[in-house]
């Protein structure tokens, strides 16, 4: 996962590909080893609530989705998850009555993911515990114009991510 190979960084095989500055390398680091530390704890402060932040996640698409439900396939490609991955994934939701898997009525052969009033009831509760989290792991540790520039940078690389994969 680091862009490092443990050897000396400016002696390293790159078979063509510039490689990082310090600078860089600093700020890759910085990102790779943030980001696990951040799940953790993100996931930690949801866990008191029953949910997963995987869980949480599929809750909010549905949620948010129009009828607030969603074709399997299109949430596994929100979720970036296979439709074996999205199966087990919504599993434990269903038993817990907070999704439901139902045929579409416009087309039998589709099926449709959508949250129950339990799986609602079950996001309102989580929603400000999963909020003051984010506040208190990532908002709330930057100045305004961070926010700003943290929004922008993720925004750039997600449309840079995109646009390799529709290519």
């Amino acid at each position: 996962m680091v862009a490092s190979t443990g050897i000396q960084h400016e002696t390293a095989r790159t078979d063509g590909v510039q490689p990082l500055t310090a600078r860089e390398l600093a700020a890759w680091r910085s990102y790779v080893e943030t980001t696990a530390d951040l799940s953790s704890a993100l996931e930690a402060d949801l866990n008191e609530t029953g949910l997963t932040l995987g869980d949480y996640q599929v809750l909010v698409f549905l949620s948010e989705a129009d009828d607030r439900a969603m074709r399997m396939c299109d949430l596994a490609a929100n979720l970036q998850l296979s439709p074996s991955g999205l199966t087990r994934r919504l599993d434990g939701l269903v038993r817990n009555g907070f999704v439901d898997r139902l045929p579409s009525s416009v087309d039998r052969r589709v099926m449709l993911a959508v949250i129950t009033e339990a799986g609602a009831a079950k996001l309102a509760g989580a929603y400000p515990v999963h909020l003051a989290s984010v506040r208190t792991h990532i908002i709330d540790r930057l100045e305004p114009a961070d926010v700003d520039s943290f929004g922008r940078i993720f925004t750039t690389i997600q449309a840079g991510l995109r646009a390799g994969r529709e290519s």
